[in-house]
């Protein structure tokens, strides 16, 4: 039982926080095919040793990358309903509390409020693992009443996208999420506040459309696929072959889509910069 025990003492994040992490003792790397301990892994914040590779994680593990410590959850009350009676091989409502049971998230999107270098920062990251990110009308609205309560504190705001786009059991209700948000960041762009759009794999669909790129400051981790309809789709409608890389960050990166690309064990740092430098730039005009 030694093996066992060191390898359990060496885990320090809670498993239910980990909702997006491999599951048993080994990973192998998406991109490269090297198998990792789960221990190696987590230790190199979910990152393959050997190639780079970002594996996906939580929004509860940003959370706990991102803030100095303690941070506040908000409107984790909000649920998603089957306004439209959805049914295909399962109706919406089973869908929803299967997913609910597995992820144990009220939705595909959990905000925080906490502080970053001792500067106020509210947060709101989506999870692949909820019916694959799927923005519907709780995702809509908990963005809204996180600029809301951006606007009360005065305090910037982060999204941390990573979505297969607008959930289609709500159809239209989905779609005009798209408006929604977009709507009320430019509130918060009204008031100069600032909001940093962090994209992560993958961001696609109606989420890339609206929010994901209306960033002050839109920025990725490296090798993360954002676009709107996947490559595949593109490649059958123009009957042409897509560069090498294409949707990828860097890729997006290179085409002026994006300010940078960060690693995520430089992501707080680099999230710390951006603070110092808007605030220094907010002074400076007032």
């Amino acid at each position: 039982m030694g093996w066992f025990k060191r390898l359990k003492d060496g885990i320090q994040t809670k498993t239910k926080s980990k909702r997006e992490a491999p599951d048993g003792l080994w990973h192998k790397c998406k991109d490269c095919g090297n198998a990792n301990t789960f221990k190696e892994l987590s230790e190199n914040y979910f990152i393959c040793p050997k190639c780079d590779y970002h594996t996906r994680i939580g929004s509860h593990d940003y959370f706990d990358l991102i803030f100095d410590g303690k941070y506040e959850l908000l409107h984790e009350n909000i649920r998603s309903k089957d306004f439209l009676n959805f049914s295909d091989l399962k109706t919406y409502k089973e869908r929803l509390e299967s997913a609910y049971e597995r992820t144990e998230l009220p939705d595909a999107i959990s905000v925080a409020t906490g502080k970053v270098k001792g500067k106020p920062i509210t947060i709101a990251a989506m999870d692949f693992t909820f019916i694959g990110g799927s923005m519907g009308s709780v995702v809509g609205e908990k963005i809204a009443k996180a600029v809301d309560h951006c606007l009360d504190i005065k305090s910037p705001l982060m999204i941390i996208s990573k979505s297969g786009g607008a959930r289609m059991m709500e159809s239209a209700f989905s779609l005009m999420q798209m408006a929604k948000t977009s709507t009320k960041l430019a509130q918060l762009s009204r008031s100069k506040l600032p909001y940093f759009s962090f994209m992560t794999d993958p961001t696609t669909g109606g989420v890339t459309a609206s929010f994901a790129m209306l960033g002050d400051v839109n920025f990725a981790e490296p090798k993360a696929l954002i676009g709107f309809a996947g490559p595949r789709v593109i490649k059958e409608t123009i009957k042409r072959d897509l560069p090498d890389g294409f949707q990828t960050s860097e890729f997006l990166l290179d085409h002026g889509f994006l300010d940078f690309i960060v690693n995520r064990k430089n992501l707080k740092s680099r999230i710390e910069d951006l603070l110092d430098l808007f605030v220094i730039s907010a002074n400076s005009k007032n």
